[in-house]
């Protein structure tokens, strides 16, 4: 289905977020922190239904696909394992006159500073993206820890407590969801680019006879996943990296890129990591990971396929994709097209006027007791404001207890995207919803 405009922009993303109470800038009654954001009520709901969405995506009929939960904080040592340490780095430059600091790869040293118009220029150098910290009261090299930048990391060095007391086979996967932190240089674009965020990673656990069939495997179901949430399919493209942009962990990349106002941008990297990080983490660690083969009588190092999306990012495209404006009845419509299924409340339930409110109120406990479902209950106003406020917020379904309703047991549902209209019977609300919005 398409959705969206043309002539939608970040600001008017930045501007319903704020005004709807999806996302605000952290601490903003302070002058807020740079790449760092508080998710409102309406922005978790949707958050959860995404998270719901890729937890199913990933979890594959005929393999078993396991969750778990990591530590934020890690250990130096498996940071330098990683290759974090020694790798993780960005380029950057400052300008001598304005002091702004860039990433030299957001900025043509050649030409001026795009704050100041000086072309003043400090040599580039690197910059460690890790946040560092103390554990304990002394500081000094032995307590060093780092916040993690990823969360992949910490299924790798707990392969062996995962594959050993759950019985599973090769192959199978581990998935998690949680908090990462990158130092990021310059912070940009919103929810694009920050210094806290989550992310959603699945790592693939194969042998590596078949690494590049499942790398195959991957890239076409992480494809499917974005259809079936909704986003729109022209909008979608696969590109695979080049040798000379391959992260040092990986043999092979491609990134799932959506075309946002700003240009083509990374949505989710699908890599083929080969047993890069279960041989440095035995290297480092002195700990066996090899598993045993007992059809071939053998014993290997798995390989690993990831696939790696961020969740606020995924959020923002969600948004771009079905942020709609059109004209009804004269008045400028904004509406947020999400599919149903991702949709943080599902429907809304208005009496059409004062009178039945009570009416209403039962219908609308009733269906909530029945159901886990995000419902919305709104008196408040007119029919036609109550309408354009559901809209905003991408409430597919609203329901109406009109003149009506008494007699014949029915409601009026308003479908949010087509504007049309019809009667339903009060004792179909709840198989309606149940069969339109659950993933």
């Amino acid at each position: 289905m398409s959705q969206g405009i043309e002539g939608v922009t970040l600001e008017k993303i930045v501007s319903l977020c704020k005004r709807r109470g999806f996302i605000y800038q952290s601490a903003e009654i302070y002058g807020g922190l740079n790449g760092v954001y508080d998710t409102g009520h309406l922005g978790l709901l949707l958050k959860e239904n995404l998270k719901a969405a890729w937890k199913k995506s990933v979890s594959l009929n005929h393999y078993t696909t396991l969750f778990i939960d990591g530590a934020l904080l890690g250990h130096q040592e498996m940071w330098k394992a990683s290759g974090h340490v020694s790798n993780f780095h960005d380029p950057m430059v400052d300008c001598l006159n304005c002091k702004k600091r860039y990433r030299t790869d957001d900025v043509d040293v050649s030409k001026s500073c795009p704050s100041c118009g000086e072309k003043k220029w400090t040599e580039s150098r690197t910059f460690n993206l890790m946040f560092q910290t103390n554990l304990g009261a002394n500081v000094d090299s032995s307590s060093v820890a780092y916040l993690r930048p990823e969360t992949a990391q910490t299924i790798f060095v707990n392969f062996k407590n995962i594959y050993m007391p759950n019985r599973v086979k090769i192959p199978f996967g581990v998935g998690q969801i949680g908090k990462a932190f990158r130092n990021e240089i310059t912070p940009k674009q919103f929810l694009f680019r920050m210094r806290e965020f989550e992310q959603m990673e699945l790592e693939w656990f194969c042998h590596p006879d078949r690494t590049d069939m499942f790398f195959e495997l991957w890239l076409d179901e992480r494809r499917k996943f974005y259809t079936k949430i909704g986003i729109t399919a022209t909008r979608i493209r696969l590109r695979q990296h080049s040798g000379d942009e391959l992260s040092h962990y990986s043999k092979q990349t491609t990134d799932i890129e959506y075309h946002f106002p700003f240009g083509w941008k990374e949505l989710e990297g699908i890599a083929n990591r080969g047993d890069f990080d279960l041989s440095q983490h035995r290297t480092h660690s002195g700990k066996d990971c090899y598993i045993s083969d007992e059809e071939r009588n053998m014993s290997f190092i798995p390989n690993v396929i990831e696939c790696s999306v961020g969740v606020d990012r995924l959020f923002l495209t969600v948004l771009f994709d079905a942020y709609c404006e059109d004209t009804v009845e004269d008045d400028t419509r904004i509406v947020l097209k999400l599919s149903p299924k991702i949709a943080p409340i599902k429907a809304a339930f208005f009496p059409l006027m004062k009178v039945f409110d009570k009416p209403m109120e039962e219908i609308f406990h009733k269906i909530k007791s029945s159901s886990s479902l995000s419902l919305l209950y709104d008196h408040s106003g007119s029919i036609g404001k109550r309408y354009r406020r559901s809209d905003e917020i991408g409430i597919p379904f609203c329901f109406t207890f009109d003149f009506e309703s008494e007699e014949t047991k029915t409601v009026t549902i308003r479908y949010r995207d087509t504007l049309a209209q019809e009667r339903i019977g009060v004792d179909r609300i709840n198989d309606f919803l149940i069969q339109e919005c659950t993933l």
